[in-house]
Formats: C-alpha cells, sequence, structure tokens
C-alpha cells in the first residue's frame, strides 16, 4: 500500500510539473480591440504572421509557439489574428502571471528576427502582463482561459524600400517648388 501511495504522489508531482498555463491569442478582446495595420492604413492581412512572446527575465523576451496568422475574409477583418484558443505558455503554470508582446512580421521571412534583420515589415506591441493564467493548477479547481486583455495595436513598419521612395518622392516635391 505504501508504494502505491509513493506511485501516486510521484504521478501526480510529475503531471502537474507540465501543466502549462493558458490564454486566448487574439487582438479582439474584452477590453477593447487592439488592431494591427499597415503603414497605408489597411489591416495586416494575408503574408503576416502573428507570434506572442513571453518575458522570461526583465527585458528579455523569448518566442512562443504556435504562430497565427491573420484574417483574410474582409477588409475589416484583415486588422485581427485567426485566433487561437486555448494557447499554451510554456514555462507558466496556471494561475501565474506572465508579461507578453505581440509580434507581427513578413511571413516570407520566417521569423521576426529576421525581418529586423533583413529590414522587412515587421511591428510589435507594448508589453502588457495577464494576471491569472488559465488552466487547471495542480490540486486546485479549473482557472478560466483570459484574453489578451491590455494588448495595444500598432502599426508595422514599411520595408526600407518604402522609406526611401516616399523620402525621394517628397524630396523631388520640395525642389520642384523652389523653382
Amino acid at each position: 500500500m505504501k508504494k502505491l501511495l509513493i506511485t501516486l504522489a510521484a504521478v501526480l508531482v510529475s503531471v502537474s510539473s507540465f501543466a502549462q498555463g493558458s490564454v486566448i491569442f487574439n487582438n479582439r478582446t474584452q477590453t477593447g480591440d487592439a488592431p494591427v495595420s499597415r503603414p497605408n492604413g489597411t489591416g495586416a492581412g494575408a503574408g503576416v504572421t502573428a507570434q506572442l512572446y513571453l518575458q522570461t527575465a526583465p527585458g528579455v523576451f523569448t518566442p512562443l509557439s504556435p504562430t497565427t496568422t491573420f484574417r483574410t475574409s474582409s477588409p475589416a477583418a484583415a486588422f485581427f489574428v485567426t485566433e487561437i484558443n486555448p494557447f499554451n505558455v510554456t514555462g507558466v503554470l496556471p494561475g501565474q502571471s506572465a508579461t507578453f508582446k505581440l509580434v507581427a512580421y513578413d511571413t516570407t521571412l520566417g521569423s521576426y528576427e529576421a525581418a529586423v534583420a533583413a529590414g522587412g515589415l515587421r511591428g510589435q506591441s507594448d508589453p502588457f502582463t495577464i494576471a491569472q493564467l488559465g488552466g487547471t493548477p495542480a490540486g486546485g479547481a479549473p482557472i478560466p482561459t483570459p484574453s489578451l486583455n491590455g494588448l495595444t495595436g500598432f502599426v508595422l513598419v514599411p520595408e526600407p524600400s518604402t522609406i526611401a521612395l516616399g523620402v525621394l518622392g517628397a524630396a523631388a516635391l520640395l525642389y520642384r517648388r523652389r523653382k
């Protein structure tokens, strides 16, 4: 009987160590929408990937998997991601708080870091904290999965070539106006 109890306790401890907190990965939340747009004012839409990053130390953010894409069903929907519910947060237990940021980048570049290095289309939200991740803590009652409340919307940064063309156009207008 003693061996059975010890085995059962070991199994419960090991199962609880695999417990993960969860959130609803969506930028339409109960506290308001957090749209992601392109510089021209349209939604991020096709060709843009969204990914959550978890703060693992002060100022240090680590990418989480899986990623998602933006909706393409209508121009209005293109500002919002395809929801993942629940989205499991590795390394954070249910009931604990966690700080996140949402990043978006050109899908063809493969990652946010690659988009930054290549000067590709990308952007990120301000960091935000979820007070209590959802899930079932060891020996506790289930906690409802929260939305990404506190998430802020943002505009994607254009490729440098787009910025360069804009600067050249403005310079041409100013030069022509001087004549």
